[in-house]
């Protein structure tokens, strides 16, 4: 037994030792590793990218807001210091263009569709820069799909950060937290239907906030509804437990009864139209590929349906029925939008393009009009018809005349991926959300008048 006992204790030793010897090195290389990488790797890094030296990254809360009357007299309109970076502006934007990759499903997509692409006339003017807050950060979780950005007002604006949904008033520059869905949700009412036992850490793919109503759509395609002007969650359902159930967008509408509905589009093939008067489904259309983005005509009518297939499809939206197909497009598509004149719609393809349609006659499109960096991932009209706003992947929002023929555009220019647009229901306002980690911010436009207001110093 005693030399048993030496052995092991010989053995004990032995571990202990090999185990400080192994801690000890991986402390040491963990140690020289930072120091290479803060002092030799992390600035090179910077300087190739063009954003500058270390401590423009690492200080990132000396990064202040920009307002319109700051950006007149020089500043950056996302507080970027460019007479500190070792590159400038316009090398960086060059440098942007250059090496950008634009994701495509059919390789080649970009390039092929580029021969059809209308020559636009860029100097339009619609929409001034008004402020850049850095208050609020809007986040991505799925880098294709990007409608998480919704404006109620010209002052009120809805964005996705994290797992929360913020509320953002540009009158009082105050930021208020929705919805959080880091912990368990559960609906505080019951209704037919509804999951009352909720869920727990929704990672949220989608948003949409209208007439006082707020959905957000999960990855496991979750669904959680929220009045904004009650306490709690009204209302949660999955539409499906499939294992390809990401909600890829939804869109809220007043159904011609007057109640309020709303569609939500899935990677499981389906689109299923919600009756919020009963909570309840009340239509659910399947079809032969994942359905990325819908949308309904201002008559309610017809249903603009587009996902995983170059060929966009207009169904009846009373019987799913398709009606005709969408042929132009070479990629998959992701955006969708209807002009409020009923006639004129709008597709944003992985292709670089977003293609314009009139109902009177789709043999083909009316207009093809392209993005500069990569696929059109948002589409929106303004409720005047006046102008659509076409969002690519990052850097550029696309503003075009639309009762002019999408002749003019104004092209709006930043540095960041684009969580979302989204005008004001007036009009009067374009708000965009920038998910950066340095720059991340909210973007705000305000619509160019006739008549100009002072700003505040």
């Amino acid at each position: 037994m005693c030399v048993c006992a030496r052995i092991f204790r010989c053995v004990i030793t032995y571990v202990v030792a090999a185990f400080w010897f192994y801690w000890t090195t991986l402390v040491y290389m963990i140690n020289i590793f930072y120091n290479v990488a803060i002092g030799i790797i992390f600035p090179f890094y910077c300087a190739c990218l063009g954003m500058g030296a270390l401590d423009s990254l690492l200080q990132e809360n000396r990064i202040t807001d920009t307002t319109a009357a700051e950006a007149r007299r020089g500043k950056d309109n996302q507080g970027i210091p460019w007479d500190r970076l070792s590159i400038s502006r316009e090398k960086y934007r060059q440098t942007r263009l250059e090496q950008y990759k634009n994701y495509e499903n059919i390789p080649q997509s970009g390039e092929m569709s580029e021969k059809e692409c209308k020559a636009t006339d860029k100097g339009g003017k619609y929409y001034d820069f008004w402020q850049n807050t850095r208050s609020v950060k809007s986040t991505i979780l799925h880098f294709q799909l990007r409608n998480l950005v919704w404006s109620t007002s010209k002052h009120d604006v809805y964005l996705v950060s994290h797992y929360s949904i913020v509320h953002w008033s540009s009158l009082s520059s105050k930021r208020s937290e929705v919805l959080n869905v880091s912990g368990h949700v559960a609906p505080c009412e019951k209704h037919p239907g509804s999951l009352l036992e909720g869920f727990t850490q929704t990672q949220i793919s989608t948003l949409a906030v209208r007439d006082n109503l707020l959905i957000a759509g999960g990855f496991q395609g979750e669904l959680i509804c929220k009045y904004l002007d009650r306490p709690g969650v009204s209302f949660c359902t999955r539409t499906t437990y499939e294992d390809n159930a990401i909600t890829n967008a939804v869109e809220i509408y007043e159904h011609p009864s007057g109640a309020i509905h709303f569609m939500a589009s899935n990677n499981d093939s389906g689109v299923r139209d919600f009756d919020m008067e009963r909570f309840q489904l009340s239509k659910h259309f399947c079809f032969p590929w994942p359905v990325n983005h819908t949308s309904l005509s201002p008559d309610g009518k017809q249903l603009v349906i587009v996902g995983d297939n170059p060929e966009g499809i207009l169904v009846d939206s009373q019987t799913g029925k398709t009606i005709t197909s969408l042929c132009g497009h070479l990629d998959y598509s992701f955006a969708s939008a209807w002009h409020p004149d009923g006639h004129i719609f709008a597709t944003g393809n992985q292709d670089k393009t977003c293609r314009v349609w009139d109902v009177r006659n789709l043999s083909k499109s009316v207009a093809v009009l392209k993005g500069n960096l990569g696929a059109i991932r948002s589409i929106r009209f303004t409720s005047d018809g006046q102008f659509m706003a076409m969002a690519e992947p990052a850097d550029f929002v696309h503003v075009y005349d639309a009762k002019h023929g999408f002749e003019k555009e104004q092209e709006i220019d930043f540095f960041g991926e684009i969580s979302g647009v989204s005008f004001s229901p007036d009009t009067e306002s374009l708000f965009i959300g920038v998910w950066d980690r340095t720059y991340g911010s909210l973007l705000q436009l305000n619509r160019c008048r006739n008549y100009m207001y002072l700003d505040c110093l």
